[in-house]
C-alpha cells in the first residue's frame, strides 16, 4: 500500500475519533470550472454588503495560494442537527446551528488536536485549519472530496446525513488519497426554492446572498430594508428554511457534541423576554455562542424589525 493512501487513512480514521462525522480528499489545484460562476456572481452583487467575498479572489479559487506547496485539501463535517426545539413557537427564531457554543471554537480545537495527530503520526507536514473564516470555497471543496453534492439551496447535501453540518478543512502540503465525487441527488425538487420566505433562491442552484434572511440578521448591519417587512417568517438570527423543507434531512441525526446542547434557559425564552432583552442578559447568554456574531445591537434591530407593522 502506498503511503498517501495509510496516511488518508489514518488521518480520517481519527477524524472520526474527534466527532468529525465524514471526512473527504482532493486534490490542491486552481477551482476551473468556479472561477467564472465566481466572478459573474460578484458581478451581479449576489454578495449584498459581503465585501471580503470580493477580496483574495485567487486565494478562494486556489488553496496553494493560501498554503504553498499544498497538496490536499482535507474536507470534514461536523453535525450540528438537534431534535431540540424553542419552546415558545411565537419566539423570534434562532438558527439551529446557534444553539450552543460558537462552533469556531468547537471545531478549531478539534482541528487542532487533528493536526498535532498529524504531526506526531506522518511527521513534520505544513498546512493551515480552516473553520469558516478564511477565503475557502468550503462546500465546493467538500463537494469534489465525496462529501456531498451542492443543492438547489447552494448548500452540501449528504444522501446519508442531509445537511446541517458544519463544513471545515485542512490544507496540507502531504500528498493523500483522493476521493471521488458523488453525483447530484436533488431530481426534479424545488422544496427549498418554493419555501424560501425572501425568494432568495433565484434559480435552482443560485442564490441571491442579498436577499437571503441569514444574511439580513447578520451580515447586514445597516436598517433591513422595508421591502422585506411581513417575509422574515420569524426569523431573528439566520434562517433554516432551505434545509428544513429538504427530504435528505430526514434522514438527519441529533448531535452528540455537548457543546453544542442548548440550555433551557435560552429555550424557554419567551417572546417578551426577547423583546425586552438587556445586554446584560444578552452576555450571560450569548456571548460565547455565534449569536455574538450580530451583537446584542444586531439582535435588537431583528426583533424591531419583526414586531414593527
Amino acid at each position: 500500500m502506498s503511503s498517501p493512501f495509510l496516511y488518508s487513512q489514518k488521518i480520517k480514521t481519527q477524524a472520526q475519533a474527534l466527532g468529525f462525522s465524514s471526512c473527504g480528499i482532493s486534490k490542491a489545484t486552481f477551482l476551473e470550472e468556479e472561477a467564472p460562476k465566481l466572478e459573474q456572481w460578484l458581478k451581479e452583487g449576489r454578495h449584498g454588503t459581503m465585501g471580503y467575498m470580493a477580496n483574495h479572489f485567487d486565494k478562494r479559487l486556489d488553496p496553494r495560494k493560501l498554503v504553498p506547496g499544498a497538496k490536499s485539501v482535507v474536507s470534514l463535517l461536523f453535525n450540528y442537527y438537534t431534535d431540540q426545539k424553542q419552546k415558545d413557537t411565537l419566539a423570534p427564531k434562532i438558527s439551529t446551528y446557534a444553539f450552543g457554543e460558537d462552533y469556531h471554537h468547537v471545531i478549531k480545537r478539534k482541528l487542532k488536536d487533528l493536526m498535532a495527530f498529524i504531526h506526531k503520526e506522518i511527521g513534520a507536514v505544513g498546512g493551515r485549519i480552516f473553520v469558516d473564516s478564511a477565503p475557502v470555497m468550503d462546500k465546493v471543496w467538500a463537494a469534489k472530496s465525496g462529501l456531498g453534492w451542492v443543492g438547489k439551496n447552494t448548500n452540501l447535501i449528504s444522501k446519508k446525513a442531509g445537511s446541517f453540518f458544519f463544513i471545515a478543512e485542512l490544507i496540507l502540503d502531504l500528498e493523500l488519497e483522493e476521493d471521488a465525487p458523488v453525483t447530484d441527488h436533488c431530481g426534479s425538487c424545488t422544496a427549498c426554492i418554493d419555501a424560501c420566505p425572501t425568494d432568495a433562491l433565484i434559480a435552482p442552484y443560485q442564490i441571491d446572498g442579498s436577499r437571503c434572511i441569514s444574511y439580513l440578521t447578520i451580515e447586514f448591519k445597516e436598517s433591513i430594508p422595508t421591502k422585506f417587512k411581513g417575509k422574515m417568517d420569524g426569523w431573528a438570527f439566520g434562517c433554516d428554511v432551505c434545509q428544513a423543507v429538504c427530504p435528505w434531512n430526514r434522514f438527519a441525526t441529533p448531535n452528540t457534541e455537548t457543546a453544542f446542547t442548548p440550555s433551557d434557559e435560552f429555550l424557554s425564552m419567551k417572546a417578551e423576554e426577547w423583546t425586552e432583552l438587556t445586554e446584560e442578559i444578552f452576555e450571560q447568554l450569548f456571548s460565547n455562542t455565534a449569536l455574538n456574531r450580530a451583537k446584542w445591537t444586531g439582535l435588537k434591530r431583528n426583533i424591531k424589525f419583526l414586531n414593527s407593522k
